[in-house]
């Protein structure tokens, strides 16, 4: 591709046209601190590319890679193991070079895996119809907002308390532009859900009601009950999934009521990778496809008779006119959904089951003997493989401490909520399958020494 410099001029006429003075209007959303008026500081003007390659690795060597300790963290983001099999496959040239199937009859083969996709998540979220993917689940989360808004011609949205605080924040910044309406609330160190707060706040307004399953703190809340309250105000359930391997052990959000299901799938197939990229899951009933944000691809036959695959549905502002677009998603997290696709297969249903079953075991385990730990008291009643403690101190210089006694024990509760003190003192501890018996007793002795 050759690179195309605008000159002076170029950059004047296309300010002209769309009527900004500068460049710099066309930042006036980003706060003044947050820019930078001259070169990023102490970052050089040039060097060469082994000095680059030596400081770059001095900095990585820094970071503490999260299989070289024993490792607890959650919240959204999981440690699975994903088998070397995965990695093996998408980077054939077929999948990691392939872009959109914009012509059916040259990308049969990526078309194929996406319809694939599209059935495997319809299934595990016990839904109709699932579309080729989002970009992650907090904007997933956003998109099912709107899609509801649609839908029901309402817009005020009501977001359990136990909702990611990061998909509550990306809702927030979206709905400063469209007018929504949100009714937020923050969660209760409690072993009891919010389900009665949830149901009290839906009122004829309501286009929808947002919750997550399990939600931040680990606890799994009554769908079905929130379900039929909002479907008495004539009112969409959203069900928000951050782990995905949770729906081996626990029913389907679809199947308890939920007319969307939206959520994170990086726990299958994909690494951590620093926050990104991932994979974002939008499944709803079928009668609300048409509403479906993103693009669906669909299997039918050509003209010989033979199974072929194309996009059935495009709903989207590259496809049709902007004012009619249900999305402004331009693209679909295709190599994430093929990892996540990949590893789903390998798994199987029988192999999913059994992956919850080990994570849960394993997470009871931990959670028996953290809670042995004087001082600590154990939040829930239930959970799947994540859970929330609560610490006689505040959580967040404890997770620094054992960090630095080579640790990483959870997230601290003050990290998602900095200005609630009394979420302070929470610690949520995820469990999976890659954790051992020593890395718990680990956490536990190192715990019990940072508490005494």
């Amino acid at each position: 591709m050759r690179y195309l410099p605008l000159t002076p001029t170029d950059r004047a006429d296309m300010l002209s046209v769309i009527g900004a003075d500068s460049i710099d209007d066309l930042f006036v959303d980003v706060p003044e601190s947050a820019r930078l008026d001259g070169p990023v500081p102490g970052l050089p003007n040039h060097a060469s590319e082994l000095a680059v390659e030596r400081h770059l690795s001095a900095l990585a060597a820094k970071n503490v890679a999260a299989g070289s300790v024993p490792f607890f963290l959650g919240c959204g983001a999981y440690r699975h193991h994903v088998p070397a099999s995965v990695d093996h496959l998408i980077q054939r040239g077929e999948y990691l070079t392939a872009y959109t199937p914009y012509q059916p009859e040259i990308a049969q083969g990526t078309l194929q895996m996406l319809f694939e996709f599209q059935s495997q998540v319809a299934r595990l979220l016990g839904c109709d119809v699932a579309n080729a993917s989002m970009y992650d689940g907090s904007t997933a989360c956003w998109e099912a907002v709107t899609m509801a808004r649609r839908v029901t011609r309402k817009a005020k949205a009501v977001f359990s308390g136990g909702v990611h605080p990061h998909y509550v924040s990306v809702a927030k910044t979206m709905a400063k532009y469209t007018g929504d309406v949100l009714a937020t609330s923050l969660p209760v160190l409690d072993a009891a859900t919010d389900d009665d707060a949830i149901i009290a706040s839906i009122d004829a307004d309501t286009s929808c009601v947002v919750v997550q399953y399990p939600d931040i703190l680990g606890r799994i809340p009554d769908l079905q009950r929130i379900a039929d309250a909002a479907h008495a105000a004539k009112a969409l359930l959203i069900a928000v999934v951050t782990e995905p391997v949770a729906l081996g052990a626990i029913e389907a959000p679809g199947n308890l009521g939920a007319d969307i299901v939206v959520g994170e799938g990086q726990s299958l197939g994909v690494g951590l990778q620093f926050g990104g990229p991932y994979v974002g899951l939008f499944a709803c009933s079928e009668k609300l496809v048409r509403q479906m944000p993103g693009r669906l691809c669909g299997e039918t036959v050509d003209a010989e008779g033979k199974r072929g695959f194309v996009l059935t549905l495009s709903t989207r502002e590259q496809h049709i006119r902007r004012e009619k677009a249900t999305s402004n998603i331009c693209t679909n997290s295709g190599l994430c959904a093929l990892a996540f696709s990949i590893h789903l297969t390998l798994l199987g249903e029988k192999g999913l089951r059994q992956l919850a079953e080990v994570n849960h075991a394993k997470a009871c385990a931990a959670a028996d003997r953290l809670a042995q730990v004087s001082g600590v008291a154990l939040i829930n009643d239930s959970f799947f493989n994540e859970f929330t403690l609560k610490l006689p101190v505040e959580a967040r210089p404890v997770v620094r401490e054992l960090a630095d006694r080579g640790v990483l024990a959870g997230v601290s509760l003050g990290r998602l909520y900095p200005n609630d003190e009394g979420l302070a003192n929470g610690l949520v501890v995820a469990v999976t399958e890659t954790v051992t018996e020593d890395d718990i007793e680990a956490l536990a002795t190192a715990l019990t020494e940072v508490l005494a």
